[in-house]
C-alpha cells in the first residue's frame, strides 16, 4: 500500500506543476514496475541461477514462478492508482 501512496505523491507533485497528470502517472508506476521487475531477477538469480547474474536469461524476470502475490500488488496497485487519478484528474 505505501507503494501507490508514494506513486501518488509522485504523480501529484509532477501533475501540479506541469498539469500533465499522465506523465506522473507513468513516472509514479513505472519507479514500482522498475524495482519490482529487479526484485524478481534478484529472486531468479538466488533461486536458480547459483548466486551468479550471468547465469540468468534475459526473461528470468518475467518468469511467474519468481513473482508473488505481494510483488504482484507492489507494482499493480501504484498502476492502478495513478490511472484511475490520471483519468479523473488528467482527462
Amino acid at each position: 500500500m505505501i507503494h501507490a501512496i508514494v506513486a501518488l505523491l509522485i504523480q501529484s507533485a509532477i501533475g501540479l506543476l506541469t498539469g500533465d497528470w499522465w506523465v506522473g502517472a507513468a513516472l509514479g508506476a513505472g519507479i514500482f514496475m522498475g524495482r519490482e521487475h529487479a526484485q524478481a531477477e534478484y529472486r531468479w538469480i538466488e533461486t536458480y541461477g547459483l548466486h551468479v547474474r550471468a547465469n540468468m536469461p534475459w526473461h528470468g524476470g518475467f518468469q511467474l514462478r519468481v513473482w508473488g502475490l505481494k510483488s504482484l500488488l507492489d507494482w499493480a496497485l501504484p498502476v492502478v492508482c495513478t490511472v484511475t487519478v490520471a483519468t479523473l484528474i488528467g482527462a
